[in-house]
């Protein structure tokens, strides 16, 4: 898990439009079979946001209750993000231990796209991290 469900794993919670999983490039194509079966049938295919190093597969599908898009994003594991996968942590959740990219992994992958959000969750990572 990766984005800003991670963000509130790491810090504080805030509002996302979509779930974040990194994965290995291998490991996609099963992921999106996955998805599919969960209901994540359209497809917006592979979005690079720079090329070799954030790379990513959006699967959405309309939630029920409003009719809105619920995303799911598959960010491929690029060298750039290799050193963010080996740091990755298991975080105790309610039904077990979820992967989620570390604080400073985090902070790595959001520099890298460099969006308005993510200059935000970095200084909330860094912000709430000084607390710690």
């Amino acid at each position: 898990m990766c984005g800003g469900l991670a963000v509130a794993i790491h810090a504080q919670p805030r509002a996302t439009l979509d779930v974040d999983l990194l994965l290995p490039a291998h490991q996609v194509d099963g992921a999106r079979r996955i998805a599919g079966t969960l209901g994540y049938r359209i497809d917006a295919g592979l979005l690079v946001v720079r090329k070799g190093v954030i790379e990513i597969h959006r699967l959405s599908k309309p939630d029920p209750e409003t009719g809105d898009l619920l995303s799911l994003d598959l960010l491929v594991v690029t060298p750039a993000l290799s050193s963010v996968w080996e740091e990755r942590e298991r975080v105790a959740w309610r039904h077990g231990t979820l992967p989620v990219v570390s604080r400073a992994g985090l902070v790595t992958m959001k520099r890298l796209r460099g969006s308005g959000q993510d200059l935000d969750d970095i200084q909330t990572l860094e912000e709430d991290h000084e607390t710690d």
